[in-house]
């Protein structure tokens, strides 16, 4: 089974902002960018097409002709709680060093930590291995491509934030069906 997940484009949010889960809007940049996802789409027919209900994946979805792909929880961004929409050098929440120390297990305050999100995206992927589907395609965000990467054996956590995609970036995953 191909798997092909890919990061929606770049967000109007100033830079260093915590927007995690917060729908926040696409740069106006939204239509060259996207005809960029577009043009770079793999040749094939999917047999089904899903997206993060936040609205910076869901629009791509649609642009890229997708409109109908189904909403998944489970390939939305790491909520992190009382840090959305906060700039992370002004988070003043004492928890914010332990993270720091361990993002990979310290959730963020109210929020969840990098294996949690990994726990969703396991779940997503394993049900698409069973699902009989050859070609899926998923419009999600980047802490979700990271941790289908590591899935995948293509990344350990310790290694994946120096291969984090681009806004816009795609990976194909061939993964073994049950």
């Amino acid at each position: 089974m191909k798997l092909t997940l890919i990061r929606h484009t770049a967000v109007d949010v100033p830079s260093g902002t915590c927007y995690g889960q917060t729908d926040v809007p696409l740069k106006e940049t939204f239509p060259e960018e996207a005809q960029a996802v577009l043009e770079n789409l793999p040749k094939v027919h999917f047999d089904a097409a899903f997206t993060s209900p936040l609205s910076r994946a869901s629009k791509l979805a649609a642009y890229c002709g997708f409109p109908d792909a189904k909403p998944d929880a489970r390939l939305m961004e790491m909520n992190f709680g009382e840090w959305e929409m906060k700039c992370f050098d002004q988070i003043t929440d004492p928890k914010i060093q332990e993270w720091y120390m361990d993002y990979i297990n310290k959730p963020a305050t109210g929020g969840e930590s990098f294996m949690d999100v990994y726990g969703r995206i396991s779940s997503f992927i394993e049900e698409m291995r069973s699902s009989g589907y050859q070609n899926v395609i998923a419009f999600a965000h980047g802490g979700i491509l990271m941790c289908a990467m590591i899935y995948a054996g293509l990344a350990t956590p310790q290694t994946i934030f120096s291969m984090q995609p681009p806004y816009g970036g795609m990976i194909c995953i061939d993964l073994p069906t049950d």
